[in-house]
């Protein structure tokens, strides 16, 4: 069956074999439970298999794909038709998931916000072995102060530590992307500021970052109803944008929050 690649559902396919192997680096596969997000045409799937997990979950939303998945490997896996968005992936197994995903980029900051927002207090994955377009990482682990910081960056080094491991280029790909890709690593913070709601983060982000040229002075107060007082205590100085803070202050900042509303 000849697989041609589908726009809508930003499919790129990996290709390069020593990518997949430095990929498959990241993480110790042999006898631990494994899920693959977007596996394609099951390039980076044969290897994964090769190491010998104890269980392989793929996630495809493709039928098509699906097929010739089934046709190429053997039988060992657990085929999800469906899409990634739809599925709660902590009921997949009582065992913690390695992840890999060659995300698709249309959805990829989608796919790793709701995670993140998702997660309880135990993580169901021990790791996430991540393929990003260039430009979202460099945003995920970007710090503050730095032009591309914001919430995507906030959001994702709350609960977890982010480690970039290198560049991909757009011959790995077929078809070719126009851009370059990235390899990130993320892994459970076993430390984090516990929140009763994580929209509370999601929120107070979205007011800050809204308009992050501008003074956070606004955006402050429109949250804190004018009051000064969660300012000083968190020692924040209101003629600031919001690329100026950093992340753990934004944290502090939706604790407060949530007291406030208690």
């Amino acid at each position: 069956m000849k697989v041609i690649p589908k726009k809508s559902l930003g499919q790129n396919f990996l290709i390069d074999k020593n990518v997949i192997k430095l990929i498959l680096n990241c993480a110790e596969i042999e006898n631990q439970e494994v899920l693959e997000v977007g596996p394609g045409t099951g390039n980076l799937t044969a290897e994964i298999l090769a190491k010998k997990p104890k269980k392989l979950f793929v996630i495809e939303k493709d039928n098509n794909l699906i097929l010739i998945l089934k046709k190429k490997l053997n039988n060992s896996i657990i085929y999800i038709n469906d899409d990634i968005l739809n599925i709660s992936e902590e009921k997949l197994s009582e065992n913690k998931l390695i992840v890999f995903g060659n995300l698709p980029y249309n959805i990829s900051t989608e796919i790793l916000i709701k995670w993140i927002l998702n997660l309880k207090c135990n993580f169901w994955f021990s790791k996430l072995v991540l393929m990003f377009q260039k430009e979202v990482a460099d945003r995920i682990i970007s710090k503050s102060n730095q032009s591309n910081y914001g919430r995507l960056s906030v959001i994702s080094n709350w609960k977890l530590n982010v480690k970039k491991i290198f560049d991909i280029k757009p011959c790995s790909f077929n078809p070719k992307p126009k851009v370059e890709s990235s390899l990130l690593v993320f892994t459970p913070k076993e430390d984090y500021l516990k929140l009763k709601n994580s929209k509370t983060l999601e929120k107070i982000t979205r007011i800050f970052f809204n308009q992050r040229r501008k003074k956070i002075k606004k955006p402050y107060n429109q949250l804190f109803k004018n009051n000064i007082e969660y300012a000083k205590k968190l020692n924040i100085d209101l003629d600031l944008r919001p690329q100026n803070l950093d992340n753990e202050t934004y944290y502090l900042l939706a604790k407060e929050f949530e007291n406030l509303r208690d």
